[in-house]
Parts: structure tokens; sequence; C-alpha cells
């Protein structure tokens, strides 16, 4: 008999921590990741090289900018997360036909 009561009170501290888990996971907040929302450009990944030619990894990040854009058509603001190459599409193509075509291509869902 106090197996049993020493197995249930086991059982209701781990469902109790599984919880207290579960709760923590959705409180904590997801950084961006840095990525194009018009060409879709990641981060590379390569290596220093020291005067000995020694290598370590390291990362090349996008050169990105945090940009409003007016979309004419809509008559309303659109920021997005673009690289300098970004800029330079949408400079010219346009914005409609830059967004369309990052919406084609999955790099945004909606604008």
């Amino acid at each position: 008999m106090i197996l049993i009561e020493h197995y249930l009170l086991f059982s209701i501290k781990i469902t109790y921590f599984a919880l207290c888990l579960k709760n923590v996971s959705e409180k904590t907040v997801v950084k961006m990741s840095r990525v194009c929302q018009i060409t879709g450009k990641r981060f590379m990944v390569g290596n220093n090289v020291s005067h000995s030619k020694r290598r370590t990894k390291r990362r090349f990040d996008v050169n990105l900018f945090k940009k409003r854009f007016f979309l004419v058509e809509e008559e309303r603001w659109v920021n997005l997360r673009v690289s300098a190459s970004g800029l330079r599409m949408i400079n010219k193509v346009g914005l409609l036909a830059a967004l369309k075509s990052a919406q084609e291509k999955g790099f945004i869902t909606k604008f």
C-alpha cells in the first residue's frame, strides 16, 4: 500500500514538472532570424584565418536593415527586414513586384 502511494505521489510530481516546463517554453521569446524578406539571403559560414593559417569557424551575417516602405497601390506602410541587395531589387523592379516575387518564393507569407 505504501508503494502505491509513493508511486502516485511520484507520478503527480512528474506531471506537475512537465506542465511547468511547458509553461516556461511557451513564454520564451523566439529571436527573429537574420533573413532578408525580399531575396531570402541568410548567413554564410566560413573561417577566420590567423597569421599562422589556423582556421576557426565564423559566421558572415547579412547586411540587413529594418525599413518602412510606402505601398502606393494600397496607400499604407509596409515594414520589412531587407538586405542591401534587396533594396537594390526594390529600386529596380518596384516594391509591389518585389513583394509578389518574394511571396511566390515563400520568403514572406503576406504583406
